[in-house]
């Protein structure tokens, strides 16, 4: 528990995935993502894509009123623009599914609070938390548009 509480910042690998349940296609974050990054995707209602990770490289361009999300969004050297892959969003659904996974982050923290209670580390306990919340940027306010 020491080791972990020195550390800067607490990272874990991955990222945000986005899907399409009607057709069951997915975007899964590229290699080097973490989700200590999650709130990056705000920066795609402003019209530039968040760095997703590389191999693949998922990226984010605007297409109209949705935003399309892609598994690699290097551009095809043949045909010069982006292939594969991809999910497309409405622009004025990601406001809310970024409020969705803050509060599924929240509920994780809870989670490790209550277990930190349960496992008597007291002091440690209270510190893990806030360290987990500091690091994912979880319970800070942010101003989002509506959509």
């Amino acid at each position: 528990m020491d080791a972990l509480l020195a550390e800067e910042l607490q990272i874990i690998a991955g990222g945000l995935r986005v899907g399409d349940p009607s057709t069951g296609r997915a975007v899964v974050p590229g290699c080097c993502a973490g989700l200590e990054d999650w709130r990056d995707w705000a920066q795609a209602l402003a019209g530039s894509s968040p760095w997703l990770g590389h191999d693949p490289g998922p990226q984010i361009e605007a297409v109209g009123e949705d935003l399309r999300v892609w598994q690699d969004g290097g551009p095809d050297r043949h045909r010069g623009r982006w292939t594969g892959l991809h999910v497309d969003l409405p622009h004025h659904a990601l406001p809310q599914l970024l409020m969705d996974a803050q509060r599924d982050l929240v509920g994780f923290l809870d989670a490790l609070d209550g277990w930190a209670e349960r496992a008597d580390l007291g002091r440690k306990g209270t510190a893990l938390v806030r360290a987990i919340d500091r690091s994912f940027t979880i319970t800070a306010p942010w101003d989002l548009p509506e959509g």
